[in-house]
């Protein structure tokens, strides 16, 4: 099954607002003369949404956005974007300009005045957060397995591709030395902020002991739902096991994960490894 498992490779091109680094390619531009005075971009607030624009000429723009707390909310490489804003609150945009030189950042401070909950009204994010009053995930140990191996061209549960395999239980996945044991939580809400907390148990075989991290999340929505995805910031990490063996697990990403399913009684993401392998997390409401 090892040799099954490394041979599944799937090509995910990611094309969110929420890149995590900017778009390198500097050898065509202009050396470094900029200072922070000289950027020129906009932040402009309409309604709950503030819309970016990069008026520099001959850069490559990098946006990022944190909340009053310092929580960091989001990124984008486009020249031009627009970032809702649900909740009042004020917040800082930081405009970085890279050239072949290097790069240059300047930030401005932007206010939203009232609340939106008409921007949450997709039934997935009552799904995934059950609103202000949070939702929290544990693995699903008992009618599937906590995770599970895909193959290329896998989206969702309804648009299979040529692999896919959702093992019954626990007891079925005992070749991977897997750990029958509490492998904690993930609670997202949306109480005045996009909000997650994720309670880790140690990767460590034999171990119980556990981690708890803070901080904020994007809900990446498309129409089709076929690359929805969960995106966490500040280097916190979604919910996951020692699964199949532990060096595995090196190289997935956590942070930056797509959705399988999502359903008020199922949660199923895909972590994507560097070379395209992904396995997903089955997860279910804790009750």
């Amino acid at each position: 099954m090892k040799n099954i498992f490394l041979t599944f490779v799937t090509i995910i091109t990611l094309g969110s607002l929420f890149s995590c680094e900017p778009i390198e390619d500097r050898n065509s531009l202009p050396a470094m003369t900029l200072e922070p005075a000289d950027l020129n971009f906009t932040a402009v607030v309409n309604g709950n949404k503030i819309e970016l624009k990069n008026l520099t000429p001959d850069v490559i723009p990098y946006w990022s956005y944190v909340d009053s707390k310092g929580n960091e909310l989001g990124h984008s490489n486009l020249n031009e974007t627009t970032i809702p804003m649900p909740f009042a609150g004020t917040y800082t945009i930081n405009f970085s300009a890279y050239t072949k030189g290097g790069s240059v950042t300047a930030s401005k401070t932007v206010t939203i005045s009232a609340n939106d909950q008409t921007l949450f009204s997709d039934p997935r994010w009552a799904m995934l957060t059950n609103g202000i009053a949070g939702k929290t995930w544990v693995f699903n140990m008992v009618t599937e397995s906590p995770f599970a191996f895909v193959g290329t061209g896998y989206i969702n549960k309804t648009v299979e591709g040529d692999w896919a395999w959702y093992p019954g239980s626990i007891n079925d996945v005992s070749w991977s030395g897997i750990e029958n044991k509490d492998w904690g939580e993930v609670t997202f809400d949306l109480n005045g902020g996009y909000n997650v907390k994720v309670t880790q148990t140690s990767l460590t075989t034999g171990s119980a002991v556990k981690t708890t991290k803070s901080g904020t999340y994007n809900f990446s929505l498309t129409t089709a739902s076929v690359n929805d995805r969960i995106i966490i910031n500040g280097g916190i990490e979604m919910l996951h096991t020692n699964a199949y063996y532990d060096q595995t697990m090196s190289g997935f990403s956590f942070s930056n994960v797509r959705l399988i399913e999502l359903t008020a009684s199922s949660l199923r993401y895909a972590a994507i490894r560097n070379d395209g392998v992904q396995v997903v997390m089955n997860l279910i409401p804790k009750s």
